[in-house]
């Protein structure tokens, strides 16, 4: 059964290759999409319905049903804010439906700290080329479809 993977965030999205690090744009984690959000404060939603595997103030994995996870990394090199800009609105071991709030931040504080606001959403443990129906560049909705995980 293949996993439709949505935005957690509304913006532009955005090729993984033109993510400003190489850890992404290289797919070292693994294959994916990203999405530039608007200014201002910002709800990253869940891509997938699941279980919050991990949980940091600046990204999110979650276990979707057959096992398959997501990674939502806010921002590049945010960890290095300390949670300043983000707000937890969920907690490691919840269940969350698709769509349901995780984590507020405020990207336009992520700007002003010199730092890019990309959002990152990658399917872990999964083939560079293992994704199908992938979006392409151009405006999206949170809850959109990104990326298709078969």
């Amino acid at each position: 059964m293949s996993l439709v993977v949505t935005a957690p965030v509304p913006g532009t999205a955005v090729a993984m290759t033109d993510v400003p690090d190489p850890v992404f744009a290289q797919s070292i984690v693994g294959p994916g999409l990203a999405v530039e959000p608007p200014g201002g404060v910002v709800e990253a939603v869940a891509p997938v319905a699941g279980t919050v595997l991990k949980l940091h103030p600046h990204a999110f994995v979650l276990l979707a049903e057959g096992g398959r996870g997501v990674l939502v990394h806010v921002g590049i090199d945010t960890v290095q804010m300390g949670g300043e800009g983000f707000e937890l609105l969920a907690a490691e071991g919840d269940a969350v439906a698709a769509g349901q709030p995780v984590l507020r931040f405020d990207a336009d504080a992520v700007r002003a700290s010199g730092r890019s606001a990309v959002v990152p959403v990658v399917a872990l443990d999964v083939p560079a080329d293992a994704l199908t129906s992938l979006r392409a560049p151009g405006p999206v909705a949170a809850g959109e479809a990104l990326f298709t995980v078969p």
